[in-house]
């Protein structure tokens, strides 16, 4: 079998494209969509359910455990929910912070919010404490509407919002102590279109989404109406080309872009129905897929792993599912995931919150993060020391076909940079000079190879920032969290591979005070109540100093390096196995079951 060095053959490419002859028409036309659209369009994420709304009122547009709503029944309960916010002040520009699991009230929210104008603040209800309280202050919304199941991260902010901002109960059950009944106060509210939605331009910010970076806290990347459009129309429409008669089914959190900017709008622009699951679950995947009737589903390389793990049935192609798109699909897995299921298109892309592009196997071949035309490089990069390559003029080099190197992505007018809420670091996503005085290009921090005819493979994340079940972790934020635990007097994070796993796992090297003892029990504890799920680390190395740079940076590459072989290391190590029991020895015999897959997270 081929591996991820693939290169993409004329004869290959020149297959594919011939392939996508009888759906070309549609696929021009939605390619024809994107690049008409300007920052002064007159479209947004609600003239376009507007429009479906009054085009196709009976249409089913969002289903959800068993319950449907018709696109004139969600248009008319987002516009009572915007008649709503306008009576507490919300209007063009504002913030309104969402803090919610997946359920219907969460998209009701975010088109009410994109009608008036205002933007959606997307909090992650996986957030605790501080963390949680940053983002908030991040987008400093004018209200709060929060969702059932999420009192507990609100209540676990610290300090919490200011009594002055209203709080709204979107909730199920009885209202919480001081917060606004939500349901209550739409039951009177108008189902008319508000008039707002005209006056909004496509290059408007719509929703903050959070993303973690080398900084630690998460950072608000800006998502405008005009990305939304793109990706419906040029992901969705173009290169999935999703139908109105399709059913895209979607398990993962919608304060992520994966779900609210790539399903949502491949769904909505082309008058299809969204299959909302509460979350992802392994066993129960192609039973929600059959009993839904989807068409499409969306992925992340883990899900895709995880489905692979459950054992083989007589089901495992008993559904309708013709195309399928997300990103991290290894080339390891790709085939077998393929064939298994039977899935005819694969459309794996490669994309970030905050950059200016977008790869995408529009034409169907096997193991790539697939093709762009827009402007990029691929530059020899510094391993050791985690940064590009310069000449002695001071210019960066690009690499060679199927050579590895980083990623970037040039900046100019027609490709601008939207970057985050936070001025410093926007600037620090930038390149200068790269190959002339005076250009512009984005770092994306990710390691990719050519695989020629603009066609790349996704190799590795570098810097400080790893990706682990789905979600980035910032290194920083974990070294905070593990310093304020008792006994430790200084941490190191970092992210190392591990067997039949995608991403990379978090791991600490931990420096003691004199005469500690290092309690696992009490750590895992103490993490677990700072950190997501998602950013606890699973190994511990227990060292007696922390190697720096002559900058007095954490010197990693060693460390990174070793991993957590007991071979490789003569210090003590720990692994993460039960969160109740907390880290315990990590012996040659726990090693060898984690090479071999027995252990898995």
């Amino acid at each position: 079998m081929e591996t991820h060095h693939d290169r993409i053959g004329l004869l290959d490419f020149g297959r594919a494209a011939l392939g996508l002859l009888p759906s070309a028409i549609s696929s021009l036309w939605a390619t024809l969509k994107v690049y008409a659209l300007t920052p002064d369009s007159h479209q947004s994420i609600g003239s376009i359910l507007e429009y479906q709304a009054e085009n196709v009122p009976d249409k089913d547009c969002l289903l959800f455990e068993g319950q449907r709503w018709s696109y004139r029944d969600f248009n008319a309960w987002a516009n009572r929910i915007a008649h709503v916010l306008k009576t507490h002040g919300v209007g063009p520009g504002d913030t309104v912070g969402l803090l919610f699991e997946n359920c219907p009230e969460l998209l009701a929210c975010v088109a009410a919010v994109a009608k008036l104008g205002a933007v959606a603040g997307m909090l992650n209800p996986k957030q605790r404490g501080a963390v949680l309280s940053h983002s908030m202050r991040t987008i400093q919304p004018r209200l709060m509407v929060i969702g059932d199941g999420c009192l507990p991260a609100l209540h676990s902010a610290s300090p919490p919002q200011p009594d002055s901002v209203p709080r709204l109960w979107a909730g199920m059950g009885p209202v919480p102590r001081g917060l606004v009944d939500l349901p209550a106060a739409c039951a009177g509210a108008s189902t008319a279109n508000p008039p707002s939605t005209g006056g909004v331009r496509a290059g408007a910010p719509c929703y903050f989404i959070f993303t973690s970076g080398t900084t630690g806290l998460p950072k608000a990347s800006v998502m405008t109406h005009l990305r939304w459009l793109r990706s419906g129309y040029g992901m969705g429409q173009a290169a999935m080309r999703l139908r109105a008669d399709d059913v895209f089914y979607c398990p993962l959190p919608f304060h992520h872009n994966n779900a609210l900017t790539l399903c949502w709008s491949a769904v909505l622009t082309s008058g299809a129905t969204l299959a909302m699951a509460r979350k992802f679950s392994a066993s129960g995947f192609w039973r929600d897929i059959r009993a839904s009737g989807a068409t499409a589903f969306v992925y992340i390389g883990e899900l895709c792993r995880y489905l692979l793990n459950q054992p083989p049935g007589p089901h495992d192609r008993d559904h309708r599912v013709r195309v399928v798109i997300g990103n991290g699909l290894r080339p390891e897995i790709w085939d077998e995931f393929q064939q298994r299921f039977g899935i005819a298109h694969i459309c794996e892309f490669y994309g970030s919150s905050e950059g200016n592009l977008v790869f995408i196997n529009a034409f169907g071949l096997p193991r790539t993060a697939g093709f762009t035309s827009l402007p990029y490089a691929i530059v020899a990069f510094d391993t050791a020391n985690e940064r590009p390559v310069r000449d002695a003029r001071g210019f960066m080099r690009r690499v060679a076909v199927g050579e590895a190197g980083l990623l970037i992505t040039e900046v100019d007018a027609g490709h601008p940079f939207d970057g985050y809420t936070d001025a410093e670091a926007t600037e620090a996503k930038l390149l200068h000079d790269v190959f002339k005085k005076g250009d512009v290009w984005i770092n994306s921090g990710d390691l990719v190879r050519s695989q020629g005819l603009r066609h790349i493979a996704f190799v590795d994340r570098v810097g400080d920032t790893f990706r682990w079940k789905g979600e980035n972790v910032a290194t920083t934020e974990v070294e905070r969290a593990i310093g304020a635990v008792k006994g430790v007097a200084q941490a190191s994070v970092y992210g190392v591979a591990v067997a039949h796993s995608d991403g990379r796992a978090g791991m600490a090297a931990v420096v003691l005070h004199p005469g500690a003892a290092f309690d696992g029990r009490a750590m895992a504890q103490d993490l677990c109540r700072a950190l997501p799920v998602y950013a606890v680390p699973i190994f511990v190395r227990i060292i007696k100093a922390q190697e720096t740079t002559g900058t007095f940076k954490l010197r990693k590459v060693e460390l990174k390096q070793q991993g957590f072989d007991p071979a490789l290391v003569d210090e003590p190590l720990f692994v993460l196995l039960d969160r109740d029991h907390g880290y315990q020895p990590l012996t040659r015999a726990i090693h060898c079951r984690i090479l071999a897959g027995t252990v898995r997270w």
